[in-house]
């Protein structure tokens, strides 16, 4: 018996000794970024066999066989189509300052998508407002609705958008609802669910996951986009989920979600239409041939004189595209730069970043929530707050709610607004949908949009924080060692 248990103990230290080499041969030979490599190694190394296990569920992009190579397969057809709306009208780079055209290039060559001139921006600073304008253009509706969210929630205005697409497609209206699995697991579970499916709206869930799924995909790779196309005429898209704020997570004592939208007419919207159609298609495992000519995606006529690119990134558009994109539009800063992010836990690139525009006389205010619904990135972000604000760095709490708006505005000459976080999930993880914006008046707009954030925010006392109790700077630096896998 003695025998027998110590051959049990021998066989599970030596097996448990060769998975923690291979794993770790395995995250060595992934050429990750050092500091996901080092967080992933830490884990294997720390946890016996539960280390592997999480690396194996959460480590790797993982889509799923048939998944990756209908992406694969299809990607070409987009990036095509999309450079041969170049000259559909042609793209005016006079009207692009010196400083942007890197960053304009850049996009262009990364994920195929024009720069877009002659479109109409309003910027929506309010969920009510959003809800409103959203609403009225369902019912007027008359060919197509496209909507693609993170999170759908009943509740106050939530109730009337499930109400206005269930006319829409009494009115011979196209509606397809686009909601991620995990986001929106509970709503597509619900009785309001059902009602749309039974009432002729589709709906579908993205990246689905589950237990068995774990084995072959990677569940917490979420689509993250905000989309909404109305008759290939109107989009919408920022950080707004379809959700009522008095009445979504109530129960986090944050206070309620603070987030900015923008409401688009001009050729743009072609662009985020094919954006929808293309995850539509994935999702039901269908394949475009040509993406003009299809129900919601034509050409739309210029409504206005604002240049928009639209920077869309995720597993398949190349894992470090919209980090890159970030990278640039910081360095290209010259005289102001202001980042509003409701979870900020940057990498070593963006630290640097961050720092060298503050040290090289650039004016940097980083707007975060006071309040976060997550406790491990609440620590994690704090860690990084000492060697910023050394830097010249001006952190900022917002106490007004959990600021959930995603903006940059350099120098007052361009903008990005979207749904991309400032930490490595949307980062290198999630399908996210940035719009990178070449417009002075609109980016005014957005500037003036971030001074009312700071209206409602305090500044971060460098002197009060260093004298912070040694278990906060534990908890902060224990967080810090998982910020690359958050």
């Amino acid at each position: 018996m003695e025998s027998l248990t110590w051959g049990l103990t021998s066989g599970l230290l030596h097996a448990d000794l060769a998975i923690r080499i291979g794993f770790s041969l395995r995250v060595i030979m992934r050429k990750r970024a050092p500091s996901v490599s080092f967080a992933w190694l830490a884990v294997i190394l720390l946890i016996p066999f539960g280390g592997a296990l999480l690396y194996l569920l959460f480590g790797e992009y993982r889509l799923g066989e048939r998944r990756a190579t209908q992406l694969a397969r299809e990607r070409p057809v987009l990036r095509k189509w999309s450079g041969a709306l170049r000259d559909i009208p042609a793209s005016d780079r006079k009207g692009i300052d010196p400083e942007c055209l890197p960053l304009q290039v850049q996009i262009l060559t990364t994920t195929g998508m024009p720069t877009m001139p002659g479109n109409r921006l309003e910027l929506i600073d309010t969920a009510d407002r959003f809800f409103s304008l959203l609403i009225e253009d369902i019912d007027r509706a008359e060919s197509s609705c496209f909507l693609e969210f993170y999170i759908l929630n009943e509740g106050g205005r939530g109730d009337e958008l499930i109400a206005a697409l269930l006319a829409a497609r009494q009115r011979g209206v196209t509606c397809r609802v686009l909601l991620d699995a995990i986001g929106a697991k509970q709503f597509l579970r619900s009785r309001a669910a059902r009602r749309l499916r039974q009432g002729g709206v589709e709906v579908v869930a993205a990246l689905p996951a589950g237990l068995f799924r774990a084995l072959f995909v990677r569940i917490d790779l979420r689509n993250h986009r905000k989309i909404a196309v109305i008759d290939g005429e109107i989009a919408y898209t920022g950080s707004q989920n379809l959700v009522d704020p008095r009445f979504f997570k109530q129960d986090d004592g944050v206070g309620e979600w603070v987030d900015a939208m923008v409401r688009i007419t001009g050729p743009v919207v072609e662009l985020l239409a094919a954006a929808f159609l293309f995850d539509w298609l994935l999702e039901r495992g269908q394949s475009p041939t040509e993406y003009r000519g299809i129900t919601g995606i034509r050409p739309a006529e210029p409504t206005g004189e604002a240049l928009v690119q639209l920077a869309p990134s995720g597993p398949g558009y190349g894992e470090d595209t919209i980090h890159n994109l970030l990278l640039t539009a910081i360095y290209a800063a010259r005289r102001e730069l202001v980042l509003t992010t409701p979870y900020f836990v940057p990498d070593n690139a963006i630290l640097a970043a961050l720092r060298s525009a503050a040290q090289r006389g650039v004016a940097v205010t980083i707007v975060i929530p006071e309040k976060n619904d997550s406790r491990l990135v609440h620590y994690a972000s704090r860690s990084r707050f000492e060697a910023l604000s050394q830097a010249g760095v001006r952190i900022m709490a917002f106490h007004g709610g959990l600021l959930h708006a995603k903006s940059i505005t350099v120098d007052g000459n361009f903008c990005l607004l979207g749904s991309v976080n400032l930490d490595m999930r949307s980062l290198w993880l999630n399908y996210e949908m940035t719009l990178v914006i070449y417009d002075r008046g609109f980016t005014k707009q957005v500037r003036e949009m971030q001074c009312r954030y700071l209206e409602q925010a305090r500044e971060h006392d460098a002197a009060t924080f260093a004298a912070r109790p040694y278990r906060q700077r534990v908890l902060e630096n224990i967080a810090l060692l998982l910020g690359p896998l958050l």
